[in-house]
């Protein structure tokens, strides 16, 4: 057989090649496609570290993905955070619990409207031994227990829901910037400030969940619990897309829908450590 002129190669096998050049267009189309639609398929959701570190979003999630489809990206931080990061647009969704500031960003326009999910309480952690004598219901009067004494206190400093919560109880027992010298702000989570408490003997302000969920107690126990001062309300809200365009919106109302409805709520009660139930859902109220 004689050898093929390159001419009748290129006759040959120039279609194919061309061809290949369009497969590859076509898949490159077809993977930024795909792309483009798993990226419509999650949600930013900026949280209190206190539904991340007591475990709530690793049970709560992937039973909001069986039902959706939709991946959500948590970022946990302190309440303050949070929301500040909605403000700048950084999140889709906020999920935090300090009902003032998020009423104060709803009425500045940086989200659309607030929703009611669940509740818990806080906490007073101390030692065991409770050298400063503040066991019981009232957490005005312990603090004023932990201040005369000078006792350790761990302050987590980082304009959480919980550390407001923390700071509000310190004014209310006109102690502002009178903590004692025991008083340290570590600038931390909730889980690295239990363990702060936990290392030094100290007192500090818990959300119930994340201390239930907290396995380095040491010598720590509840102290304080009852009062109804300890209230704590977590709320919901969707970052306003007029304000950010690049917000997504159909997917991130669709997971505030979730967690309000009857369905989302019942996962959220059905959410326990050792038997005890860590949240209250209370949307429908």
């Amino acid at each position: 057989m004689k050898p093929m002129k390159s001419s009748s190669v290129c006759k040959h096998f120039w279609p194919l090649a061309l061809l290949g050049k369009g497969l590859v267009a076509a898949l490159a189309v077809a993977s930024i496609s795909l792309s483009a639609s798993a990226q419509a398929q999650s949600i930013v959701v900026a949280s209190t570290t206190s539904t991340e570190q007591s475990g709530l979003f690793g049970y709560l999630l992937p039973e909001f993905k069986k039902a959706s489809g939709i991946d959500v990206k948590v970022v946990a931080v302190g309440t303050g955070q949070a929301i500040d990061m909605g403000r700048r647009g950084d999140a889709d969704v906020l999920f935090v619990h300090d009902k003032v500031a998020e009423e104060k960003v709803v009425a500045e326009g940086f989200v659309v409207k607030r929703f009611e999910v669940m509740y818990n309480d806080f906490v007073l952690i101390g030692p065991k031994a409770d050298p400063a004598k503040t066991k019981g219901n009232d957490i005005v009067e312990a603090l004023k227990k932990v201040a005369a004494t000078n006792s350790g206190f761990i302050s987590r400093g980082d304009k959480s829901g919980t550390n407001a919560a923390e700071l509000r109880f310190w004014k209310m027992a006109d102690l502002t910037d009178k903590m004692g010298v025991g008083y340290k702000s570590c600038g931390c989570g909730m889980g690295p400030a239990l363990n702060m408490a936990s290392s030094t003997g100290a007192y500090v302000l818990a959300d119930r969940g994340t201390w239930l969920n907290f396995k380095n107690r040491g010598d720590l126990t509840v102290l304080v619990e009852g009062d109804k001062r300890l209230f704590n309300q977590y709320g919901v809200m969707l970052v306003n897309p007029a304000k950010f365009p690049q917000v997504k919106v159909a997917e991130g109302q669709k997971f505030i829908d979730w967690l309000i409805s009857s369905a989302g709520q019942n996962v959220i009660a059905n959410y326990k450590i050792g038997g005890e139930q860590l949240f209250f859902p209370n949307a429908a109220k």
